[in-house]
């Protein structure tokens, strides 16, 4: 089972020191907004920099409501000690916690991604359902692409979609 901390915990452990906050949500999203002191540290990419974490403090895993932060525990768990912020970034917002940036895109990436995988799925199975047998092939295929991206971190559509321009940052002036 992971641990998690409140929101406020959290707070009172980075603002003491004995805690190290780790973001583990994609960069575009860690971009539009993070927690102050956050590290920016994707979940893919989380194994082959466990080495380098600190021992001596408490990794405290963040994503955008807890789901990812808890896989982060899980890979961390032989490492230090981990504990995942309960509720992610919604729930230190929530809490009136500050916030770094507000920026980018109005729907996040994987909002985007489950929009077009979902609607495109919809539309297979309407016309396999129409004739067109394959279509079922093609959407059961999208379905193990979603899966394989929720199991691995690594989502092809939402690389692609962070390079689409209305989901670039604005560029400072």
């Amino acid at each position: 089972m992971t641990r998690s901390l409140s929101p406020q915990e959290a707070q009172r452990q980075l603002a003491a020191g004995e805690a190290l906050l780790i973001d583990v949500r994609e960069p575009a999203e860690f971009a539009a907004s993070h927690i102050p002191l956050a590290v920016s540290l994707p979940l893919s990419g989380l194994p082959g920099a466990l080495a380098q974490l600190p021992r001596d403090r408490t990794l405290i895993f963040q994503c955008q409501s807890g789901m990812r932060s808890a896989q982060a525990c899980a890979l961390a768990a032989q490492r230090a000690e981990s504990v995942s912020l309960d509720g992610g970034i919604v729930a230190w917002r929530a809490a009136g916690l500050p916030i770094v940036g507000n920026a980018g895109p109005r729907l996040s990436i994987f909002r985007q991604v489950q929009m077009i995988v979902g609607m495109m799925v919809a539309l297979l199975v309407l016309a396999g359902f129409a004739g067109l047998t394959v279509a079922f092939a093609i959407a059961g295929i999208m379905g193990a692409m979603l899966a394989f991206a929720g199991a691995t971190g690594w989502c092809g559509l939402a690389m692609l979609l962070a390079r689409m321009p209305w989901n670039r940052a604005a560029p400072a002036s």
